[in-house]
């Protein structure tokens, strides 16, 4: 019986080989189920996620609760598109907007989309408000970063996996070294709409920058008038072990790029948060999404906002962050090189002497625990924020042998 499933799951990853385009290089994991921070291979084998689907899944796989939403909604409606209302949008959007302290909400399904909205409506308040001359607006980014896979978002990528081949590429981007506040205040000027950036990079590494750094762009965009928009659709929603990374530093952004999390793990929901003076730019007919703001995705990410809105989930991601940062250091300097972590989101860096990213991610999947490699040499982790101190320890033990082998 054994061997019949080996083989069926051998088949399986050979069918998705051969008739999925090559686009992601998974580990050699055959996912069959899951429930809360486990998931079962087709041969019954458990392994603990220390993934979380780049922190789609903050509340686990199959959160009860979300689950009931979800249930309870297909029953009801899916899909009318904007064309109509629905019955859980509103709710939704009232939540959401209350949860970040905004006045409105853009709902798109993916993180990509939920930047790319952000792009034309920094572009649109630019014009319409700010007045700066047709087609002449910008926006500073900064290197490192990571905010999609779309061709305009590539386009500012210094990542030449992400970037090279794909132009030509849209111009109105600015780069700046990330973490330096002042580079950004050099690079500001009459036509800059917006400052777009990541509270914490996450696929860099989960790169946290400098103390004070967020405030100093707060005060710079708020000095200039220039939009300060926030891209925490993996830092946000409970993973830093505060409602947005931002708050890790007392800012409130003009503008919130929200997603991943935000669909419970259940369906794609993004969405953009921003105050009326931002998004009110927006006119009927200039955006828009088929399935963006769908009453099955409202309905579960109101659930989603209503179990943020508790704390519990904040709480834990602290907690247990500092739990398992400490586990961690103990690694420093025995396969470990640097460990950089905020809440449950860790970046570990692997010392070249004792394998890549790469082949430590798959030695630690033979032992039953799933992470990522990202930039040859790292690893992160960023499991549920359900997840026991017993669980985080168990992992870093395999993550001890792996490297001690």
């Amino acid at each position: 019986m054994g061997a019949t499933l080996e083989n069926l799951g051998l088949a399986l990853i050979q069918a998705e080989s051969a008739h999925v385009a090559h686009n992601y290089h998974p580990l050699p994991v055959l996912a069959h189920s899951a429930e809360g921070v486990w998931v079962t291979d087709i041969e019954g084998k458990r392994y603990l996620d220390l993934l979380s689907a780049y922190s789609a899944l903050n509340f686990g796989h199959g959160h009860p609760a979300i689950l009931a939403a979800a249930r309870e909604q297909l029953e009801k409606l899916t899909l009318t598109s904007r064309a109509f209302h629905n019955d859980r949008l509103g709710p939704f959007a009232t939540a959401l907007s209350q949860l970040c302290g905004k006045d409105l909400v853009l709902p798109m399904n993916t993180g990509a989309e939920a930047v790319e909205t952000g792009i034309k409506v920094a572009r649109a308040w630019g014009y319409r408000t700010k007045g700066i001359a047709p087609d002449a607006a910008t926006i500073i980014v900064a290197n490192g970063n990571f905010h999609g896979r779309t061709t305009t978002i590539v386009g500012f990528s210094d990542d030449p996996v992400a970037h090279d081949d794909f132009g030509p590429y849209a111009p109105g981007f600015v780069h700046v070294p990330y973490g330096n506040a002042d580079a950004i205040a050099a690079a500001i000027d009459e036509n800059t709409a917006a400052v777009l950036l990541e509270p914490i990079q996450g696929e860099a590494g989960v790169i946290v920058p400098p103390e004070g750094f967020l405030r100093r762009v707060r005060e710079i965009c708020t000095e200039n008038n220039v939009l300060f928009i926030a891209d925490e659709i993996q830092s946000g929603l409970g993973r830093v072990g505060e409602t947005f990374a931002c708050d890790r530093e007392g800012v409130v952004p003009d503008v919130y790029l929200l997603g991943k999390a935000l669909g419970g793990g259940i369906v794609p929901l993004s969405a953009v948060v921003a105050n009326e003076d931002v998004l009110g730019v927006i006119r009927p007919g200039e955006h828009g999404s088929t399935f963006g703001g769908n009453p099955l995705a409202a309905a579960v990410g109101l659930q989603v906002v209503e179990m943020l809105a508790s704390g519990e989930f904040q709480t834990r991601a602290k907690a247990l962050g500092e739990h398992l940062e400490a586990a961690l250091q103990a690694l420093v300097g025995r396969g470990v090189t640097e460990v950089r972590i905020a809440g449950l989101w860790a970046g570990v860096d692997i010392d070249p002497a004792y394998g890549t990213g790469r082949e430590i991610a798959e030695k630690l999947l033979a032992r039953g625990v799933l992470v990522k490699d990202t930039h040859g040499q790292t690893i992160r982790i960023a499991p549920p924020l359900t997840i026991r101190a017993t669980e985080l320890d168990w992992a870093v033990e395999q993550l001890r042998h792996v490297l001690s082998a």
